[in-house]
């Protein structure tokens, strides 16, 4: 095993097994994410005739903003502790520190998102357990991370952080975001491989373009 798979592995280890102890981040992002899906219920209103239409919108407003708190906090354990230097100074590249990081936040949303599932059956009667959502939800998460984690390492050292990092990367995760809505409510059609195809195409294209383009640039975004 290479050098930098150890590095990315062994940060991913250290901060599954703290979010393991601790379960803050997992709690929090689980009790938010069934709180905006209590309140879109009363919201909207939804039933049978207009599922379809908001049901899609709805379970990745939960998502994307459940998905903030999870890549908010990637950084602040080290930040707060003073032990981000020490992480940064690991016997590999610092992108080995993006890729771990990468993986924890991935692993949390993916778990959060999960647990919705029978949520939304529930409260919208909307049925996501089709390979197709499966897919759709695994390109868009790996692509809000992918973002979302290099953001969080410059919000990281501001004090407003809480703020700035929506801020800085909703907009730029907004095509992968608009490209889930639209593939998930083609799902729910049951329109199949015709219906999501360009949208697993846009979705594809903005994972492999910001997994590089991140990957690259969290060398430089770590330098106060």
């Amino acid at each position: 095993m290479s050098r930098y798979l150890r590095v990315v592995l062994a940060i991913y280890r250290k901060d599954a097994q703290l979010e393991a102890r601790t379960r803050e981040t997992f709690t929090a992002m689980a009790v938010f994410a069934i709180a905006v899906a209590l309140i879109f219920n009363f919201a909207f209103q939804v039933n049978p005739r207009n599922v379809a239409l908001v049901g899609p919108g709805i379970a990745w407003a939960a998502f994307t903003f459940t998905g903030v708190i999870g890549i908010n906090r990637a950084f602040i354990f080290e930040k707060d502790r003073g032990t981000l230097e020490g992480l940064l100074l690991a016997p590999a590249g610092r992108e080995a520190v993006y890729g771990g990081k990468l993986l924890g936040t991935l692993t949390l949303m993916l778990i959060v998102e999960a647990l919705m599932v029978p949520v939304f059956l529930v409260f919208y009667d909307i049925a996501l357990l089709s390979w197709w959502f499966v897919g759709t939800a695994v390109l868009a998460t790996v692509g809000f991370a992918a973002v979302g984690t290099v953001f969080a390492a410059i919000a990281v050292h501001t004090r407003a952080r809480e703020v700035l990092l929506p801020l800085l990367f909703l907009p730029i995760v907004m095509p992968v975001v608009v490209a889930a809505v639209s593939s998930t409510a083609s799902a729910l059609a049951g329109e199949g491989w015709s219906g999501v195809a360009r949208w697993f195409s846009l979705m594809v294209a903005f994972d492999v373009v910001f997994l590089v383009v991140s990957s690259l640039a969290f060398e430089f975004v770590v330098e106060e």
